[in-house]
């Protein structure tokens, strides 16, 4: 299968665009990033605690969209239901027994995770609901992909816009003030949201739901913000990724597997091993006798 190869700038590239995703899947796992950004075979299974994540999201854009708490999460729950069995990575669970078990653990996880989320759920002045955009950006040798939860009036400027990330997670992230755990995806977001808008995007919030319950009683959202009136170098890293990872990609005849990836090593490497030749196991390998 030959790839869709785009042209510009005398050089050709097997994608139309990069996306947060895509950008980190290929800075982890070539091998895994060339199966599902250019072959686009979508066949690994997903952890139940990301089908859990999907399902909350559906349950959230329905209710931002102006479906009542009750009915939202009635239709986050069918979402979750409808997943068919081969989607999901169950690990251990190989009997119908022990998934179905998983299963109702997922739904558990999912009503508590909707029902933390929404028991007051943040109010905005919402303008668009899973926002998709792609646009270019001057600069850059690629278009740039992205989709934006929310897009809201900010709150720190009227005539601005603010970009709001839904997180499900089992652990708070380690956030400690310094901008680095969310800064590409919030600028992947900047870029699609300000042109579509025709606005100044003024902030990246992500509210973060732990979805099991804290022993201590404390909080079970967590808000980080970040503030794009303050960036200058983020940017400027942004752009020298992009392109640096776009060059890299020009001019890359194979693609490697990492089987470190905890999410799709075992995939990857498998992935890799489809073509051995069995003259190379005559060559290359001797057992001992």
């Amino acid at each position: 299968m030959q790839p869709r190869r785009r042209k510009k700038d005398k050089k050709t590239y097997p994608i139309q665009h990069w996306s947060h995703s895509s950008l980190m899947s290929f800075l982890r796992n070539p091998l895994a990033w060339y199966k599902r950004y250019v072959e686009l075979v979508y066949d690994t299974p997903s952890t139940p605690a990301g089908i859990v994540g999907r399902a909350c999201h559906v349950a959230l854009q329905h209710f931002y969209g102006g479906i009542k708490k009750e009915d939202a999460i009635a239709l986050g729950l069918e979402y979750l239901r409808d997943v068919p069995d081969f989607e999901i990575n169950f690990g251990r669970a190989k009997t119908n027994k022990a998934k179905r078990a998983k299963r109702e653990g997922m739904e558990r996880e999912y009503l508590q995770g909707t029902e933390f989320y929404l028991a007051r759920p943040p109010r905005y002045k919402v303008l668009g609901v899973e926002t998709r955009a792609t646009v270019e950006v001057e600069g850059l040798p690629l278009p740039i992909k992205a989709v934006s939860d929310l897009v809201v009036v900010s709150k720190v400027d009227p005539h601005g816009l603010d970009v709001i990330d839904h997180k499900f997670v089992g652990a708070f992230s380690p956030y400690k003030g310094d901008k680095s755990l969310f800064v590409l995806q919030a600028i992947f977001n900047y870029y699609t949201v300000k042109k579509t808008f025709n606005k100044p995007v003024r902030r990246f919030i992500v509210q973060e739901c732990k979805i099991s319950r804290n022993a201590d009683g404390s909080p079970q959202m967590r808000r980080y913000v970040i503030d794009f009136r303050t960036f200058r170098r983020e940017f400027i890293l942004f752009n020298r990724l992009l392109r640096d990872a776009t060059e890299a990609l020009a001019h890359m005849k194979v693609f490697l597997p990492n089987p470190s990836d905890m999410f799709e090593g075992e995939n990857s490497l498998d992935i890799y091993s489809i073509n051995l030749e069995p003259e190379e196991y005559d060559t290359h390998f001797r057992p001992d006798e």
